[in-house]
Order: structure tokens, then sequence, then C-alpha cells
């Protein structure tokens, strides 16, 4: 028995960019690979090409059908990377890795269409935007002329003004949270679209863990179908964030904690529409979200 999901998902292909589409009506991993010194669970942990090299081989071996590369954190109160600083760090990863023949797509984090461009010139595929094309008016023009994938998220503030979900001195408030999350994705889309991107390239973030407290960050969880209604795949981006410790108990808890939590709303996301999960723990991903609703491996 196949597991149920809420709404039919949309879309079966995500346009990831360099003419190629990635199935998006099954589960579609997505690996975490940051080239930082200070994101909030594996900041320094990839010092260099060799060692993004390393991890993305490991990724794609545990299954990843994507490869996300950042060299910015966007965790709460990260400081801003500036355009060279990112480049230096994404460029030759990407290098590294399309020189050693991993042909799997990659996608570059970044809200700045100067590491977009160079990102994509070292054998990137598509953009992850944080900021949905707000940061740089350039971002939309770049993934049209480029043909590029584009992932759209919704954050109502900058990184570096932000907290974590579980500590906001005063709380983000929202009359509906998935009703305005769903309408800013949609005006993104369609800016986009006016831009030149493909319709099929986008993919919708709802910015789970950016600007929202717990109780909101469930209510979208729970709510997806709602934004998957638009017709654009939907990106879940929970992982090991701190929300997924307060679901599961573990209010206080550390990243390394909350695999558990991670993987139980992972699986309710899929449940509720989502169908690309970027994580940082692969081969538990694919193995949970392949996993079906009688217990029972598809």
């Amino acid at each position: 028995m196949t597991a149920a999901r809420g709404p039919t998902l949309p879309t079966a292909s995500w346009l990831v960019g360099r003419g190629r589409a990635l199935r998006v009506d099954r589960p579609c991993v997505m690996a975490i690979l940051n080239l930082t010194p200070d994101s909030f669970h594996d900041g320094g942990v990839l010092a260099g090409p060799d060692a993004a090299l390393r991890a993305a081989t490991r990724a794609v071996a545990d299954g990843a059908a994507v490869l996300d590369i950042g060299g910015e954190s966007t965790r709460p109160g990260a400081a801003p990377v500036s355009t060279a600083e990112q480049m230096a760090r994404v460029v030759p990863a990407i290098r590294a890795i399309r020189e050693a023949g991993l042909r799997t797509p990659i996608s570059v984090d970044t809200t700045r269409s100067g590491v977009a461009r160079a990102a994509l010139d070292a054998g990137a595929d598509a953009v992850n935007d944080t900021s949905a094309g707000l940061d740089d008016d350039a971002m939309f023009p770049l993934a049209a002329e480029r043909g590029a994938g584009l992932i759209l998220m919704h954050r109502p503030r900058r990184p570096r003004d932000d907290s974590y979900s579980d500590r906001y001195a005063d709380p983000p408030r929202y009359g509906d949270v998935v009703a305005e999350v769903r309408d800013h994705l949609a005006r993104r889309a369609a800016s986009a679209a006016a831009a030149g991107v493909d319709p099929g390239a986008i993919v919708l973030d709802p910015g789970l863990g950016f600007g929202k407290t717990v109780g909101q960050n469930l209510e979208l969880i729970r709510r997806t179908g709602e934004i998957a209604a638009l017709g654009y795949p939907v990106l879940s981006g929970l992982s090991r964030k701190s929300f997924t410790g307060v679901a599961a108990g573990l209010a206080g808890s550390v990243p390394g904690e909350r695999l558990g939590g991670t993987l139980a709303l992972s699986i309710a996301h899929l449940r509720a529409g989502a169908s690309i999960f970027r994580v940082h723990d692969v081969a538990e991903h694919v193995h949970a979200l392949a996993i079906d609703a009688d217990g029972t491996a598809p």
C-alpha cells in the first residue's frame, strides 16, 4: 500500500537545468554540502574542494538525487558573506565534483546573482535562492538566460535579523501563516515566470525555520497541500532545525540530537505533499522516505 500523501502532486518532474528533469512524483533527496565555517550543524566540516568532493561522492552513493552547495550560512544571526568569498568557497568545489565525473545535478545556495553565475559556469544546474529573488534583481533574468532550475523560499527577514524558532522574544505574527506564505511564493513564482524562467524549473520552499515559531512551522507542514496546489514541487528544508527537537520532546536540544525528530517530520511532510527533501543525513532519509504506510518497503 502506498503512503497517503495528501493531495496528488501537481507535477511529476522538476526541470533542474542543463536540459535535465528530475522526477518529483516520489521523494527526491537533496544533500546539504555547506562550505561554511559557521552553519548551525556542520559548519567547518567541509574545508575545501577535496572534502566537498568526498562528501558529494558519499551522498550520491547514499542515494542523493541533488547536491546543494552553499558558501554562506543562513542560520539565525549569521553575518553576510561577500560575493567574492562565496565564489572562492563554492566554485572550486563544483569544479572538483564535475572534474571527478559526478553528473548529479548541483544547486548553488546563494542570494547573489554573481555567485550564481560563477557556479553555473563551473557546472551547477540550479539556484537555491532563500530570498526568492528579493535580494538581487538580476537573479531571475540570470536563471531565465541560463535555463537554470530555481528554488524560491519564503523568508520574512534576513538571517542576521532572525532567531531560532524556539527562542523568539517577540514571535513572528501572521494572520494565517500558510495563506501568507502561499501567496508570497505565488507572487515570487509569477515574477520569475514573467522574467522568462520556465515554470517547470521553479520549486517552492515554505522556509521552515525562517521567521516562524515552532507552531507555525508545524502548521506549514500539516497544510503543505495548499502550497503544492499552486502547481510547483515543494521543498522540505527542516533538517535538524530547532523546532524538530521541540516537536520530538527535546526542548533545548543541539542539532546532533535531532535526527529522530527530523525523520519523523520529513515523513509527515512527504505525506502532506512535499517532494524534495534538503537534508544533512542522506542515507537515513532515502530509507525512511521509502517506507510506505504499512511499514514495508515498496
